[in-house]
């Protein structure tokens, strides 16, 4: 049995394969599948693979930060956000890390901007963890 990681209801993460060396997300029990803010999201093909091309503001309240991410898309799926918007959505996988352990996760993309997280980690990426809903940041900001 593996053991079980106790994060809070938001905590600092890395998504390293998209050079994000730390990013606040919410922990959303609620939420299906990861999603991760993006702007000026653009598709292209690298040796017959379908890949991605998005800009993202890695902190809340601070366009200032600009990081540009690439990754491969695996899917597009319509999604329905909690005001009951339907959009659709690419779909990436990449690695996460928290809490000293590193594994894959989905993750759509969608701009966020108005939201304050920018990232939702969800359900089914929180596979051996556990949500302690009454604590916050957990672990050290990465």
């Amino acid at each position: 049995m593996k053991t079980k990681t106790i994060i809070g209801w938001r905590e600092w993460l890395s998504l390293p394969e998209l050079n994000l060396e730390r990013i606040k997300a919410k922990i959303d029990t609620g939420a299906r599948t990861s999603t991760l803010h993006a702007f000026e999201v653009e598709t292209y093909r690298d040796a017959d693979i379908d890949m991605v091309r998005f800009l993202m503001h890695p902190l809340q309240d601070n366009t200032d930060i600009v990081r540009e991410c690439r990754a491969r898309v695996i899917d597009e799926r319509w999604v329905t956000d909690s005001g009951g918007h339907k959009e659709k959505r690419f779909v990436i996988q990449t690695s996460v890390k928290l809490a000293q352990r590193e594994w894959p996760i989905e993750i759509t993309l969608t701009n966020r901007d108005t939201m304050k997280f920018r990232m939702l980690l969800g359900r089914t990426a929180m596979k051996n963890i556990i949500v302690d809903p009454s604590s916050s940041y957990l672990f050290s900001r990465l």
